[in-house]
Parts: structure tokens; sequence; C-alpha cells
């Protein structure tokens, strides 16, 4: 495949046309539409509608840019670094972050980070989505607990723990009683909440009256008093150690894992190996008493 045709492919992809294309790069665009057309035969197949009123790409040419515009990006980044003979950090990163890390802690973040590494465009997306991080172009992704993907490389950089906490009000129910619970998603009927605390382990029925779609409305819920909520300690340690929210246990189940993903086929950049320093600068330890003191600082 002729990466000239294919660069120039994808330039007519970026800016929806071979003028506005053309314009962009100050290139003919003769020259463009040769080589779209050049490229388009060799692959025999058809990459733009042309008899549409403005320029589309077919289902074929989509896949075409989708896959390969990263790829040419990249091939361009690490050339201009060769040429430089420099590694230093530069370009556009892009990055996927959950919801409520991205509420918490990634806006301060980014902020130190975009002050350290002035030539790096970073782009944050809020989703607790699994993204195709090839397909969508992105460069990091940050996750709780993941499921296995061969595909990807990562490492936990955060640990954090569930715990269930309720308004001073409220009344903690005795072993097997039943209490007014504050959950986030859709409400299933009352469940079987097992903890652990100082006074040893302990099971109450939780009874949700209320579903939210976020955990910051649940820990504003529960302060209210409206009733019991699960919540990570480092999003309730203030309010534990202020006294507005008060323990009830720790939640059974596995530690909350918070885990940086990359494509396994992709040479590790300059960008990403800066943010992953970043990371490991502000949680070296990666306990939940260093985000919990993140998200207070």
């Amino acid at each position: 495949m002729d990466l000239v045709a294919l660069a120039d492919f994808n330039l007519v992809a970026k800016h929806g046309g071979f003028g506005r294309a053309a314009r962009a790069a100050g290139r003919p665009k003769a020259t463009l539409s040769r080589r779209v057309a050049e490229l388009e035969a060799d692959l025999a197949l058809r990459l733009f509608e042309r008899g549409a009123p403005t320029l589309k790409l077919t289902e074929e040419g989509r896949a075409l840019h989708e896959r390969t515009r990263v790829l040419l990006t990249e091939i361009d980044e690490l050339a201009a670094a060769i040429a430089t003979g420099g590694d230093r950090p530069r370009g556009r990163l892009r990055i996927s972050a959950p919801v409520l890390f991205s509420q918490t802690a990634m806006g301060k973040l980014s902020a130190g980070f975009a002050l350290k590494h002035p030539e790096v465009r970073l782009e944050v997306t809020t989703e607790d989505r699994a993204v195709d991080m090839v397909e969508e172009g992105y460069d990091l992704a940050i996750r709780v607990n993941p499921d296995p993907d061969a595909s990807l490389v990562g490492r936990i950089f955060l640990r954090d723990r569930l715990v269930v906490v309720a308004a001073p009000g409220l009344i903690r129910p005795a072993y097997g009683a039943t209490a007014p619970a504050i959950v986030r998603g859709p409400i299933e009927g009352p469940m079987i909440w097992t903890l652990t605390s100082s006074a040893g382990r302990s099971s109450f029925a939780a009874d949700p009256v209320l579903s939210l779609p976020s955990l910051m409305m649940v820990r504003e819920a529960v302060r209210a008093g409206v009733g019991a909520g699960r919540l990570p300690i480092s999003l309730v340690k203030q309010d534990l150690a202020a006294g507005r929210l008060v323990p009830w246990g720790v939640l059974d189940g596995p530690d909350i894992a918070l885990w940086t993903l990359y494509p396994s086929r992709r040479l590790l950049s300059a960008r990403v190996s800066a943010f992953l320093d970043h990371l490991k600068e502000a949680f070296p330890m990666g306990t939940a008493d260093e985000l919990a003191a993140h998200i207070g600082g």
C-alpha cells in the first residue's frame, strides 16, 4: 500500500472534502484526487461516496480511516522525534477515564501534567464503558477492575475499597434487619450487604429507596440522611473525619483496582510514559489514603 496515498486519503477524510483538505495542507486539489483514486484502484474499493451533495466515506473508507489515522500520526511523531534527536513528550494525548475518577481527580492531575509538559495537548474523555482504544484513537485508558484483554497492556496504579456509610441520625440495623439504602443504578429490590467492622462481621437487608446515576450524587443523598450507601473510602474519608457520616463497616468483596491500559502492539510513546510517571508521582503507594488526600487537597 502506498503510504503517501494513504496519508492523502486520511487528510481528505479528516477535512471532509478535497477542496478543504487542499487548502489546509497547501496542496493541489488535483493531486489529492489522483492519489485517492490510485489508492482506491490498488485496493479495488470505493472509499468515498462522490455522488452525494457532500463528500462522505463509504463503510470501507470509514473503517480504513479509523484503523490507519492513528498509525500514521504515530509514524509522523516518531519521525519528528528522531529528526530532533529527542524524546521529549509532545503531541496529542487522548485519555479515557471513568466518571468518578474524572470528577474527583482528573482535573488536578491534568492541570499538573499540562504545566510539566506544555508541548503535549491532553484530551480527556469521561465514560465508564470499555472503549475500543485502537478504533477510537485513545492512547491510554483508566479503568476500574477491567475484564482481561489480551490486546491491552496494563497495571494497577491505585487501590480503593467500598465502605457502607450513613448520616449520624440513621439507626444502624441489627443483624438481619432492614435499612433504607441509596444505590447507583437500577433498583432491583432488597439485597443483603455483608460488612466487616471493629465489632466483627454482620449482615443486613438493604432496601433501595433511591437510585441515582453517579456516586457523587449517592454521597450527597447519604449525607442528607435518606439511607445508607456503598461508597469508596477515598470519597467519604473527609466526611467521616468531620462526623458528617459514620462508618457501618467495610463491604465484603474485592478491592476497587484502578488500572492504566494501552494497546499492547503499540510502542509506548514519550507522552504516555510521561503521564504514567505523573500518576506514580501523585500516588506513589497507590493507596486509598493518597487518593483521598488528592481529592481533598
